[in-house]
């Protein structure tokens, strides 16, 4: 049994972990932590808890979280995990981190987080937790960097065709749309019902700070860069994310072929699934689970590639438990399927 610890419980892919945690027969949760004003039941603060775990939520104490737990879920903000990796990392603990804190160089992330980064030394070792791609490197990782919801979405659903994107020098427009958790817990006006409710925005068009992952991890597996145009948009949904890219080239195969191409590359992924030709998936086809869904279409001299997450899932925590599962040697699948 693993025993396990999730430090940042209190937010939406904290308890997203508990849930898919409480579920999983090889792991037992035994510590939870959050920035809270004082120790209270967990149950206490998520009713639907109830009889299903007894655990205290309080402020976070390193040493006490690993004294309990073999390996430690950071559910936390961007900046911040950073500084408390380092202290369960030298505890002999395994990490894996939900921010974006050990997915880019430091100079990328500097740029595009604003804030210098404070543990280059564990940067370098952290492996980038996309199975997909590291699912070797995984199994010996000590911390992992947990990918983000909108570049699970792009990735996974560009990395069949990423050669050819680099050889060919094209760019891919995304458009991607995601439920309201994906920004995270916090009261901000933005986020509120009344601002969210029968209401779509567009927001950081080509400037949101997971577009530099995507390119950064793409590129790693064309062996030479490939471009990526990104403009999120927020939609009254509470999870999942629907990702349309465009692609437009004089050279582009037959929809056959790009087909094959993605039958090829994800016939073994417990957790990719790919569409018939020409048909698309929906948000409502993975909500509360793992999978991410694919769908290829070719008309008109474009390349239409439709993917779709539970941002809260496959885009965080399901993800996560699926990392867990390889560097414990544990089916990927277990507690998820």
């Amino acid at each position: 049994m693993i025993r396990v610890g999730v430090v940042g419980a209190t937010g939406y892919a904290g308890e997203e972990l508990v849930e898919v945690l409480l579920r999983h027969p090889e792991a037992e949760v035994t510590s939870l932590s959050a920035l809270v004003e004082k120790e209270v039941p967990f149950s206490e603060l998520y009713p639907r808890f109830g009889k299903k775990i007894s655990l205290v939520c309080g402020n976070l104490d390193v040493d006490e979280v690993s004294a309990d737990s073999d390996l430690v879920f950071l559910a936390l903000p961007h900046t911040v995990s950073m500084k408390i990796a380092p202290r369960f990392l030298k505890n002999g603990k395994k990490v894996i981190d939900l921010s974006a804190d050990y997915r880019l160089p430091p100079e990328t992330y500097e740029k595009w987080y604003g804030t210098k980064h404070c543990d280059t030394g564990n940067l370098s070792d952290a492996v980038y937790g996309l199975p997909e791609i590291n699912r070797d490197t995984i199994k010996a990782a000590r911390l992992v960097a947990n990918p983000g919801c909108y570049p699970t979405s792009v990735i996974l659903a560009l990395l069949p065709i990423a050669g050819w994107l680099a050889e060919a020098g094209v760019e891919a427009i995304v458009d991607s749309k995601s439920g309201a958790t994906g920004a995270g817990r916090k009261a901000v006006v933005s986020l509120s019902f009344g601002e969210v409710d029968e209401n779509l925005k567009c927001y950081k068009a080509n400037e949101h700070q997971h577009m530099p992952e995507m390119e950064h991890v793409l590129a790693r597996a064309a062996g030479a860069d490939v471009r990526v145009n990104f403009t999120p948009h927020l939609v009254p949904v509470r999870r999942g994310i629907l990702s349309s890219i465009y692609i437009r080239h004089e050279g582009l195969p037959g929809e056959d072929a790009i087909h094959k191409m993605y039958e090829d590359r994800f016939k073994d992924e417990p957790f990719v699934r790919l569409r018939p030709a020409g048909q698309m998936p929906q948000i409502h086809d993975v909500a509360g689970t793992n999978f991410c869904d694919i769908g290829i279409k070719v008309a008109r001299g474009m390349l239409v590639i439709v993917s779709a997450i539970d941002n809260l899932l496959k885009g965080a925590s399901g993800q996560a438990v699926q990392n867990m599962n390889i560097m414990t040697g544990l089916d990927e699948r277990m507690g998820l399927i």
